[in-house]
């Protein structure tokens, strides 16, 4: 997972900054989380109460800025965001110097700074967490919502520092998965992964949440990827937040531009 300096907004770019949006904007309301979790609850509750509360809207629109650290670099950017849900990602560099656009099928990227661009599907994002990634785990993991559905199989609870802690049943032998669920609006406080063989942990926390038009949604998101020694941080704002408005995602690849390959 080590990644060249150079190439940093190259392949940091494309492989990370997706998963990660601090929502909030001036007409949204910070979430209290004032609730206290019960060891009397049982999973079926709690995964009930959380299916409550999933986020429900047709369009996004806001801006983010989003914090990347490797190693010694750091490194800071800006994009417009839009989300119509279930089908398009879109995040644009000011005067679109460079612009990525993700729906169910495709991953698209391009840089006017360097003439390239990146037209290709989820093998990428997939092979630097360690998990086969699709467009609904990765809008998932943007609203503080789980990557698998809880249907999927049984899972057990527990209280961890007043979250309820789920867990399937029958851990997977290669991925151990928890989730951690707030007590006050059932959302995620963070979503964590190991695979041991392989020596890598992803870890996303949502530190905080906000009310958009009635809707709760992530206000402040880390996300942590480790393989071996090398680890990968993102932190993200997300400002003007606005929900069910109309959107555009203009895209179009410059002609003469070339390709990247990520190998």
């Amino acid at each position: 997972m080590k990644i060249p300096q150079s190439h940093l907004i190259k392949h940091i770019t494309l492989s990370i900054f997706l998963f990660v949006f601090i929502l909030g904007c001036s007409g949204a309301r910070s979430v209290i989380a004032s609730g206290e979790a019960s060891d009397k609850l049982s999973a079926k509750q709690v995964i009930k109460q959380y299916q409550k509360n999933e986020t429900d809207f047709k369009t996004m629109n806001a801006r983010v800025a989003i914090n990347l650290v490797q190693g010694e670099s750091e490194q800071g950017y800006t994009f417009s965001f839009r989300m119509e849900k279930d089908k398009t990602i879109w995040l644009s560099a000011p005067l679109g110097i460079a612009r990525m656009m993700i729906t169910p099928d495709k991953v698209k990227f391009y840089n006017k700074l360097d003439n390239e661009y990146f037209d290709g599907d989820y093998k990428l994002l997939s092979d630097v967490v360690g998990v086969d990634l699709d467009f609904m785990k990765v809008q998932n993991i943007l609203l503080g919502q789980t990557i698998y559905d809880f249907n999927d199989e049984p899972y057990q609870v527990s209280v961890n520092e007043n979250s309820y802690a789920l867990s399937p049943k029958d851990q997977n032998a290669l991925i151990e998965l928890f989730y951690l669920i707030n007590p006050s609006h059932f959302k995620m406080d963070s979503l964590q992964m190991f695979q041991q063989l392989e020596k890598r942990m992803l870890k996303v926390d949502y530190s905080s949440y906000q009310e958009v038009e009635k809707q709760i949604i992530p206000e402040n998101i880390r996300i942590i990827a480790v393989e071996n020694a090398d680890q990968i941080a993102i932190s993200m704002a997300f400002k003007s937040v606005s929900l069910n408005g109309e959107v555009r995602f203009p895209f179009n690849i410059p002609a003469g531009y070339k390709e990247i390959v990520i190998k």
